[in-house]
């Protein structure tokens, strides 16, 4: 937890949860499983969470609640965008539903902050916003202004965003569709590491109760649908991105990315009115890190957040 970050697209870390699971090519070389296995190894939120598999370490599948960091956002008083479980997963198979309420209850009692939600399971994050029209929240958690209420919003909550990590076009392909479908103020995708290719203007897409069709598609950017026979079709309209992050990896064995895969989300974020965030370049050393092109030095927030 760090009540200010390096990550150049947040305020700060809230670590409420700590442990995750590989899941796919874009955790190979996480930072957070690096983090636990090395320099945090012995520290009450992490030990245990790692173990040797060959000459590496990765997550057990293993989480954690940190209690003693439950209540932190009610602390800080100045509103700050709040990167949370950035050590860990909110929505992983192995977190329960409870911890999970505990956490939206001190999103709901902090309006003055800006709370970035980044799962690899949008899968999940979908049925747990959706299982109830609205939020209501029990919490017994104790905090600085005691037991915490039962809270009653409507959903989604304005000051939560919620986002969904993708590295090449099959993670797009199977994530964005239920970040889509999900309620949520913003949504975002964070394509770091990038590791191919990516193309965010045409996803299969299928109205319910209908049988799908090769010509049913969908641009997760303009949320615009076309569905059906291209001699039959309609167009519909539904929730698209807004905002994309791009970024190569970093740190020993840092996989390369091609500024050309960065350069055409760009192009396809600015056709559509979505913010684009580029973060850096891949590579082991800082001094390839700072080799960003200069067209690609962009950093827009969504909704003129800064």
């Amino acid at each position: 937890m760090a009540e200010i970050s390096k990550i150049e697209w947040t305020d700060a870390t809230w670590n409420p949860i700590t442990g995750c699971t590989m899941v796919s090519a874009g955790c190979t070389n996480c930072y957070a499983m690096g983090l636990a296995a090395t320099r945090l190894r012995h520290h009450p939120s992490r030990e245990g969470l790692t173990r040797m598999t060959g000459s590496r370490a990765v997550w057990t599948g293993e989480v954690r609640l940190n209690e003693q960091w439950l209540d932190q956002p009610l602390r800080w008083k100045r509103g700050r965008m709040i990167f949370v479980c950035a050590h860990g997963d909110l929505f992983h198979e192995n977190v329960p539903d409870e911890w999970i309420d505990r956490v939206f209850a001190v999103m709901a009692l902090a309006p003055q902050h800006t709370f970035q939600v980044l799962t690899k399971r949008p899968e999940r994050a979908r049925a747990y916003l959706l299982a109830n029209p609205g939020i209501r929240i029990r919490s017994q958690m104790p905090s600085i202004a005691g037991p915490l209420p039962v809270i009653e919003m409507d959903w989604p909550l304005p000051n939560v965003w919620l986002g969904t990590s993708i590295e090449d076009q099959a993670t797009a392909d199977g994530r964005i569709p239920d970040l889509l479908s999900a309620p949520a103020a913003v949504r975002f995708v964070s394509a770091e590491p990038l590791l191919g290719p990516v193309n965010l203007n045409n996803f299969k897409a299928t109205p319910e109760g209908e049988k799908p069709h090769e010509s049913d598609m969908f641009n997760a950017l303009t949320g615009l649908a076309v569905y059906g026979p291209l001699t039959n079709f309609k167009i519909g309209q539904g929730p698209k991105l807004d905002w994309v992050i791009v970024g190569g990896e970093s740190g020993p064995g840092a996989r390369p990315m091609h500024p050309d895969w960065a350069r055409s989300l760009r192009d396809h974020c600015q056709a559509a009115g979505v913010a684009f965030f580029f973060k850096q370049m891949s590579g082991a050393r800082k001094a390839d890190l700072q080799a960003i092109p200069d067209d690609l030095i962009i950093r827009e927030m969504p909704y003129g957040q800064s």
